[in-house]
């Protein structure tokens, strides 16, 4: 690569920013530019719906390199610009502007836009979503003691969001059109944990329930209706059902699309050779599970971006990484590694009424797929091996705290 090669990286979070140090840590002397539709520095979100509204942290705390690593390491990054068009076959990015800046290679970490509520009265004052420092902020700005906020979506935000408001002494409702939180994610048996967990710290939780409207007074939300006729009253309301990715770049380009994002291999490379996506709209080959995944968690943002940075410095390498998430909520502390769309059943081990366990979810051949240790702190390494060796286990062995997870292979 030479002084004169350009390398644009789209996307203004944590992606973006390891994109940019991976390729000055691995000597790559080109210009590099980064396209940031924000107007901060780049930043980890995790901590906007924890520590933030928490009022643990501020936005400085987890802004991944001050603004002199940026001039120092000599990155062009361009807050506040974004791009509205992508030619491969001119290897040029469009800007509002009219302008074009020509790349060699180009990285998309666009992530994701909150999914919004197609409702009467999702427009009104008081309604938020949380995907931004600004959307954080204006809803940490309604939450104030002694005030009330009705959660539309029990998945990880939500359930985020209602406990850093609990621990404000805010009274919190939440209403879930599945039988369970976090269904999808977790299935019911575990999803029911988390209900209790919300329950036990005074969340009003309402499962199997449709929301039909949101209310308000002098355009300003007063809470919402369910299809059953009863109303929740709110100061506040927060829409949190999910998550879509920003791919209108990559689709408006003629990329492969498919399973929700960007269709990349193992390298994070599209079907242009010379464009590689990172983070939540990559759906990538994954070598371990023969199959495409595409999570929106922040692990991914953390590490793909040195594996695509090695395929555009024509050093191919991998994205081999298990799935990996955490969360933190009350008093209750988890991480999750592997990868369980479908399932035949959970096995426990530990305490799970004291929240103190480690559940693992196991396919037809006794395979563990994936692992989620509660307020354990010293299997994960283990939970991971026993994923990757694909090997069979003994559910009983597996069940048993005093059983080393070494010894629960069948």
């Amino acid at each position: 690569m030479t002084s004169s090669t350009t390398f644009i990286i789209v996307g203004g979070g944590l992606a973006a920013a390891k994109a940019a140090e991976a390729l000055r840590d691995n000597d790559f002397g080109g210009r590099i530019v980064v396209f940031s539709e924000e107007e901060h520095l780049p930043y980890e979100r995790p901590p906007l719906s924890k520590e933030f509204l928490a009022g643990k942290k501020s936005l400085d705390e987890f802004t991944v390199q001050g603004s002199a690593w940026y001039r120092d390491h000599n990155v062009d990054l361009r807050l506040g610009t974004r791009v509205s068009s992508l030619n491969p076959s001119a290897h040029t990015v469009g800007l509002p502007d009219d302008t074009t800046v020509h790349y060699d290679k180009l990285l998309l970490a666009t992530g994701s836009a909150s999914r919004r509520l197609p409702i009467p009265g999702a427009d009104a004052n008081g309604v938020h979503y949380l995907r931004t420092f600004e959307d954080a902020s204006a809803l940490n700005s309604d939450l104030a003691e002694g005030t009330s906020l009705a959660v539309i979506g029990a998945g990880w935000i939500g359930l985020e969001v209602a406990a850093s408001a609990r621990q404000r002494d805010i009274d919190v409702t939440v209403v879930e059109a599945a039988k369970q939180p976090l269904l999808v994610a977790l299935g019911e048996t575990v999803g029911e944990i988390f209900a209790d967990l919300h329950r036990d710290h005074g969340v009003r939780l309402l499962l199997d329930t449709q929301v039909e409207r949101i209310t308000s007074d002098n355009g300003r939300a007063t809470g919402f209706a369910m299809r059953d006729g009863s109303v929740v009253a709110a100061d506040a309301v927060l829409v949190a059902v999910g998550a879509k990715p920003n791919v209108e770049l990559a689709e408006q380009a003629g990329l492969a699309m498919g399973d929700g994002g960007v269709l990349v291999d193992a390298s994070l490379r599209t079907s242009d050779p010379d464009i590689y996506a990172v983070g939540d709209i990559a759906a990538a080959e994954h070598p371990l599970f023969g199959t495409r995944i595409r999570t929106e968690h922040w692990a991914n943002a953390l590490k793909q971006p040195a594996v695509a940075v090695a395929g555009m410095l024509n050093k191919p390498s991998e994205y081999a990484e298990l799935p990996y998430f955490f969360t933190d909520q009350y008093d209750l502390g988890m991480e999750y590694a592997g990868h369980a769309p479908s399932f035949d059943r959970v096995v426990f081990r530990g305490d799970v009424a004291g929240r103190e366990f480690v559940a693992f979810w196991l396919d037809a051949d006794h395979r563990v797929l994936a692992g989620m240790n509660v307020n354990v702190w010293d299997v994960l390494d283990d939970v991971k091996e026993l994923i990757r060796s694909r090997a069979s286990v003994d559910g009983d062995r597996l069940a048993d705290p005093q059983c080393p997870l070494a010894d629960v292979k069948s």
